[in-house]
């Protein structure tokens, strides 16, 4: 197993992305404060220049590249985010990015891709097909390959969201995050307990296809079968050989829960309607699982990071209509 993420780690990322990702306001919400009788705040990562989260790791990851790799180029398989921070970062590094994806992923977050000047290769039915890609390129082409959660220096990136929050929120008691592979919750997990380890972490994910609560109720990383979501973003396997995240999530996360799709319709519609922000299913499962687990957090400082914004009106639609039509 590679070296945990610690604390220093992720001021050391921090420091490496510094005038590259955005250091991400921090809002406080009226309405949801209201309805749930807490101080709750939105940490908007939806403004970073790749428009998610996922920026951070990936800059802090290739900006520890020797100029050999570099030239080699860098690869990737994602759900999407991940793909287009790849693709920013290595734009800006001047490396050649191509990025590996599965037929899952919606065709805006594709076309992104390729307007930051990454080639998109579509392969598969799985974030586990595309990455048989990936690795081949590695093999064959000599490219640096950009986990996109399972690597040490790619939670400490996502980390960096972690120290923003306790700065901008000392009294913070809990936060709620989405839960895919670990790297995001892991991350801004280890930076919060390591400065106050009575921070509540609370990891969400949708109720088919969650690999990492799946995998920790096994006692071990298990393979998972994907399925078309609103969260899109939270697919994706664990990997039966994980290094780093498992653990990391198993050490700091203190409870999880699943929803459903109409859950999360719901959570997106309230975000759009009322804090006039258009996000993705994946940004919003915290919100979703405050609703539909009615968790009691009366009285409580609490975060939800609003992770990113690769959602069109399409799928704006879709949500609505789950609204409007519930899944039986």
């Amino acid at each position: 197993m590679s070296d945990p993420v610690t604390l220093h780690d992720i001021y050391l990322a921090r420091a490496r992305i510094q005038g590259q990702a955005a250091r991400t306001p921090l809002i406080h919400s009226q309405s949801l404060s209201a309805r749930f009788d807490a101080d709750i705040h939105l940490k908007l990562e939806t403004l970073q220049p790749s428009g998610a989260f996922k920026l951070r790791g990936a800059l802090n990851k290739i900006a520890s590249l020797s100029p050999e790799q570099l030239e080699r180029g860098v690869t990737t398989a994602s759900t999407g985010n991940h793909g287009r921070a790849v693709a920013w970062a290595a734009k800006r590094l001047g490396a050649r990015a191509v990025i590996c994806v599965s037929e899952l992923v919606p065709a805006n977050k594709v076309a992104a891709i390729e307007a930051l000047g990454a080639e998109a290769r579509v392969i598969g039915r799985s974030q586990d097909d595309a990455f048989v890609e990936a690795r081949r390129l590695v093999s064959e082409a000599g490219m640096a390959l950009i986990e996109p959660f399972d690597d040490p220096l790619i939670a400490a990136g996502q980390g960096t969201i972690g120290l923003e929050l306790m700065e901008d929120l000392p009294k913070l008691d809990r936060t709620l995050i989405g839960l895919s592979g670990g790297g995001l919750l892991g991350g801004v997990g280890r930076a919060l307990k390591g400065i106050n380890p009575g921070v509540h972490v609370t990891g969400v994910s949708m109720e088919k296809g969650a690999a990492m609560i799946d995998s920790l109720a096994a006692g071990r990383p298990v393979e998972v079968e994907e399925e078309a979501s609103l969260a899109d973003s939270l697919g994706g396997g664990i990997g039966l050989d994980n290094r780093c995240t498992y653990a990391l999530v198993r050490e700091v996360m203190n409870d999880h829960y699943r929803v459903s799709e109409t859950a999360i319709a719901r959570a997106m519609l309230h975000f759009f309607e009322h804090e006039k922000m258009l996000v993705e299913g994946a940004a919003v499962v915290g919100l979703a699982a405050l609703e539909a687990h009615g968790i009691d957090v009366r009285g409580e400082t609490i975060a939800l990071i609003v992770s990113g914004n690769g959602v069109d009106a399409g799928t704006l639609m879709r949500a609505r209509t789950l609204v409007d039509y519930p899944e039986r």
